[in-house]
């Protein structure tokens, strides 16, 4: 394969039928509104969700590959800029959304370490949303090595705490449990064991091959009027597995945390 056009044809529609999804989602979750305990969580996870879809299928529609400024629309709205600031948006309510559903539960469990770990999450991926922004300004890929890093901590650490939550859960708690492992443990993986290497590696290579970095201030002007339109598969090629799986399954992932009642569904056991 020669031209990426297919690929990204792919993510257009996969961007179209999440937007379907959410809004079904969000039908039926109106139609079968829970008590008033449980609905005010699930209404935000609702919001942070949209934030999530949108900011999503903005890049599925627009896609950009930061550091070398490469695009598939020639467009102000494909630059840098614009794509990593709806990133950044859409991110932090993906962690956010992670952190409620947590919080959520060590409340209703009384789990100390997961509270803590859920009041941690944000914090700590906006501090990745913060090395991400300076690799791409600066085009150093150690930014995405410490991005990537931290999330993939954040998802050790959910998972740990999940764990824990394991012998104080309800059997209906459970089920959601179950699936969260299952999400985390694959997710803690894929971060460890192929981006960040990934991300090294180019870090690694640029170092060897003297590479010239810019300053922040002028990364700035760069990301905001710089950017090569190219639909060469040469180009788009080490982007297309985590950037068709982020915007395909990491998507349904936030349409279905609308979905976990809590905390009613994780009672403490006496």
């Amino acid at each position: 394969m020669t031209d990426a056009t297919p690929w990204w044809q792919l993510l257009c529609a996969i961007a179209g039928v999440n937007l379907l999804a959410w809004t079904v989602s969000t039908a039926w979750l109106h139609r079968h509104r829970p008590d008033g305990t449980t609905w005010p969580h699930q209404r935000l996870q609702l919001v942070l969700s949209a934030l999530y879809v949108l900011g999503c299928g903005y890049r599925s529609v627009l896609p950009v590959f930061d550091v070398p400024r490469v695009v598939m629309v020639d467009s102000w709205a494909s630059s840098v800029l614009v794509g990593r600031t709806v990133a950044t948006i859409a991110e932090l309510s993906f962690a956010a959304q992670w952190a409620l559903l947590l919080r959520g539960a060590a409340l209703a469990t009384g789990h100390r370490f997961s509270h803590s770990v859920a009041l941690a999450i944000v914090p700590l991926i906006a501090i990745a949303e913060v090395n991400s922004w300076y690799a791409v300004l600066t085009t150093r890929n150690i930014g995405h090595v410490v991005e990537e890093a931290l999330w993939g901590s954040c998802a050790l650490l959910s998972v740990i705490a999940m764990a824990g939550l394991w012998p104080r859960a309800s059997a209906r708690g459970r089920r959601w449990l179950v699936p969260a492992l299952v999400a985390g443990t694959l997710y803690t993986a894929c971060m460890f064991f192929i981006d960040v290497p990934m991300y090294w590696a180019r870090w690694l290579a640029d170092e060897a091959a003297g590479r010239a970095y810019v300053t922040l201030a002028a990364g700035v002007a760069d990301v905001s009027s710089r950017w090569t339109v190219s639909h060469d598969w040469a180009h788009w090629r080490s982007e297309v597995v985590w950037m068709t799986l982020y915007f395909s399954v990491a998507v349904w992932i936030s349409i279905a945390l609308a979905h976990v009642r809590v905390p009613l569904r994780l009672e403490r056991r006496p």
